[in-house]
């Protein structure tokens, strides 16, 4: 059967968990719409380094450090070995073109060079003595072939007469017969024997031609091992100070060892280490600029070296106008600005550790009031020791934080106390 149900009423307790719900709703949805979710950090502003962001001019540069080297020097390196002799200066005087610096001794080449002498006497003397007999032996020769052609006279007269004597039938035959195989006899002799000096003449002159080049090329091989001798003196080859001296009386040296530099103090150029990264920027003519005894002078690159060694390659640099700044010593170290560009218009924002956490991808810039500083993303350009170039984010007179961010994590808000 039907029976009739009670029409339930809102308890108190009830409605008090509908408003307690309804509240809770209303903040989450005002946290989700109209909260400030940003994340905070209380930061001490005397434990940052706060930067200005200014326009000025952009100038693309590295930092070097150069050494001091004379314009021109010599490497003084044993041509020939041996043992140091004598010693004719110290490291660090002036030397003048031609002045003996010390002298080597060498048995075996002073051996070398006697035996070549000797060898050359011997060879001269044999020149001579082959000459000698060779002009008796056609001397003899040209005594017979004169014999023989007197002779031969005779026997032509009586030849002749006996030519008209068979005519008359004065003669016999067989005399007549006797004197033409005499004459014939004696011309042949005369043929072969001027045929013999002629060719005694001709082997005299190739053989001693022969011996004269021998004894040409022998003096040829003395010159040369004497001045192999002389190069056991170490001789100055210009005028300059010698800067540096490795030898000992008693030492032995190697031959191509080096013993020393001479160094022309006309001049300095300065000698620098780059590293690798700059090989396709840096060519001859770039300048830069140095400090020295409170002075600023200018300097340009004459010449670069493109091999890499350990991550680096070399540059020759030389002072602007000529311009050797007074004092400056061989072997001391410069630092050096070395430009880059030309420099141009930009914004610039200082160097700080800021870009080790950002990579220069943002910066947390400081308000108008300075209570606090917030992130900003940024787009970085070229930089230098000074500057990084601005390509984007930052307005000229806006102040940055420019100290190391490694300790604020993913904070996005700086609360400057």
């Amino acid at each position: 059967m039907d029976r009739v149900l009670e029409k339930k009423k809102n308890t108190p307790q009830k409605i008090a968990l509908i408003a307690a719900g309804a509240v809770v709703l209303a903040i989450v949805i005002y946290n989700l719409l109209f909260a400030e979710h940003t994340s905070k950090l209380n930061v001490d502003s005397e434990r940052i380094t706060v930067g200005k962001v200014q326009e000025g001019v952009f100038q693309e540069f590295i930092a070097i450090d150069g050494s001091v080297e004379p314009l021109k020097s010599f490497y003084l390196d044993i041509i020939e070995g041996g043992r140091v002799d004598k010693i004719f200066t110290d490291d660090g005087r002036m030397v003048q073109k031609g002045d003996t610096i010390l002298k080597l001794s060498n048995t075996t080449l002073q051996i070398d060079f006697m035996t070549r002498e000797t060898q050359l006497y011997d060879l001269m003397n044999e020149r001579q003595n082959s000459e000698i007999q060779m002009k008796q032996d056609l001397i003899k020769k040209q005594n017979e072939l004169a014999e023989i052609e007197y002779n031969l006279a005779l026997i032509d007269r009586k030849y002749k007469r006996n030519q008209m004597l068979i005519k008359e039938k004065v003669i016999s035959r067989e005399e007549y017969e006797a004197s033409k195989d005499e004459y014939e006899y004696q011309t042949k002799r005369k043929e072969l024997a001027d045929r013999s000096v002629k060719q005694d003449t001709r082997l005299m002159q190739e053989r001693l031609r022969q011996l004269d080049e021998s004894i040409n090329r022998m003096k040829a091989n003395i010159n040369m091992a004497r001045g192999t001798l002389n190069n056991l003196y170490v001789i100055a080859p210009f005028t300059g100070q010698l800067s540096t001296l490795k030898a000992e009386v008693g030492e032995s040296k190697a031959p191509g060892e080096n013993i020393g530099q001479i160094d022309d103090l006309n001049g300095y150029k300065i000698k620098a280490n780059i590293d690798e990264h700059y090989i396709s920027r840096v060519y001859p003519g770039l300048t830069g600029s140095f400090d020295f005894n409170g002075k600023t002078y200018q300097v340009k690159v004459a010449k670069v070296i493109p091999e890499v060694q350990n991550n680096t390659f070399e540059v020759d640099m030389e002072f602007a106008n000529g311009t050797t700044p007074e004092g400056i010593r061989r072997g001391q170290t410069l630092q050096i600005k070395l430009n880059l560009n030309g420099g141009g218009e930009a914004v610039l924002v200082p160097r700080g550790g800021f870009y080790q956490s950002t990579g220069g991808n943002w910066i947390f810039v400081v308000d108008e009031s300075g209570d606090f500083a917030t992130k900003r993303n940024i787009k970085l350009g070229r930089q230098n020791p000074n500057y990084y170039e601005v390509l984007d984010g930052l307005r000229p007179g806006e102040k940055v934080v420019l100290s190391s961010y490694d300790s604020y994590g993913d904070i996005d808000r700086l609360e400057l106390q």
